[in-house]
């Protein structure tokens, strides 16, 4: 293939005609549209990136320094919030750009030809490093950044086993603990515990800090108290009801994160328990929600603005060459007992 001089760049048409589609399917490719074989995204995007060729939309061409891409695949919670402002406060003082994005569809998940081309795109417009928030990168993704040197750092990552990343986190095994040895203290024994996806490593690090300090006091956890799910609101409503409702129902419990808290006291709420006098409940994340809720949510703080700070500073000092120190770095966590937990009832 001819090479072009630098006044010859390369447009969509020449795109379209090398890989033998219309200009509409090449454009398509190129805005990630999802109505378009896999093969032929493929084959587009393997072109593109042989070409060199560059977009040349204002949103692509405008001039910077340098720029961040953050990838997450919900905004609606407050956890992702706080973190987010943690990253754009730390982007904005390095002067980098910010720019969310979704994780990239399935043919950048799955093809090293797709992923390069994706990375080498975010590279070419001026991205100097990624930063991902509890998703797993794909390993096309993690051997394509590493390729054309684009580094990658990952807070709250779904695996802590994966070596090739930075990963920014906190000490969620101790603050499982800590909120549990907490409701140990009130005098509470018949402590639950509802968390998030089995699959996600800071949930089961959670829970293991749980199950420690049962241990550790004597009590064999029940599995009749335990629940998996989702981080989520509804997650918290439904199992926190079937909880409730058992004939030796708990006195405690603890929720993985924040939103399974406000679920667990809807539930309460709901079925007329009243809380703290008849059951306690633990947060954590302690996001800006633990305020607002009735009674205020004792919750296990994770410092979520220090970490989005940490992952910027990260990951430009990585792009400037500077490795850290360790490949998983994590920041302490601390209890905020607030108005949720109470001594258990004497029967």
């Amino acid at each position: 293939m001819r090479r072009r001089g630098r006044s010859e760049r390369a447009t969509l048409a020449d795109v379209a005609r090398l890989a033998g589609v219309s200009p509409t399917t090449a454009s398509k490719v190129l805005n990630g549209r999802s109505d378009v074989a896999a093969n032929t995204r493929e084959r587009v995007l393997a072109v593109m990136a042989e070409i060199g060729y560059k977009p040349t939309t204002a949103r692509h061409e405008r001039t910077r320094d340098r720029a961040l891409v953050t990838m997450l695949d919900f905004v609606e919670s407050r956890y992702a919030g706080t973190v987010l402002q943690g990253i754009l406060v730390a982007a904005t003082s390095a002067r980098a750009e910010l720019i969310l994005h979704l994780p990239p569809g399935e043919a950048v998940s799955t093809s090293r030809t797709a992923a390069r081309a994706w990375i080498a795109e975010q590279k070419a417009s001026g991205v100097v490093g990624v930063i991902t928030l509890a998703v797993a990168v794909p390993d096309p993704v993690l051997f394509a950044a590493e390729d054309l040197g684009v580094p990658i750092v990952t807070i709250d990552p779904i695996d802590t086993t994966e070596s090739r990343i930075v990963s920014i986190g906190s000490t969620n095994w101790a603050g499982g603990r800590s909120a549990t040895e907490h409701l140990i203290e009130l005098g509470h024994r018949r402590i639950a515990w509802i968390g998030g996806p089995l699959g996600s490593a800071p949930s089961v690090e959670r829970f293991h800090g749980y199950q420690a300090a049962l241990t550790s006091a004597g009590i064999t956890p029940d599995p009749a108290l335990i629940r998996n799910e989702a981080f989520s609101v509804d997650a918290g409503l439904r199992h926190g009801r079937e909880l409730l409702e058992l004939d030796e129902r708990p006195t405690a419990i603890v929720a993985g994160n924040d939103e399974i808290a406000v679920g667990v006291l809807a539930a309460a709420k709901e079925l007329h328990i009243t809380v703290p006098d008849e059951l306690s409940v633990t947060g954590f994340d302690d996001t800006p929600q633990t305020q607002w809720t009735t009674p205020r949510l004792t919750s296990v703080r994770q410092p979520l603005v220090g970490m989005g700070r940490m992952a910027v500073e990260t990951v430009l000092s990585m792009a400037d060459g500077v490795q850290p120190a360790s490949r998983h770095l994590q920041l302490a966590t601390t209890l905020s007992v607030r108005d949720s937990t109470g001594p258990v009832r004497s029967s």
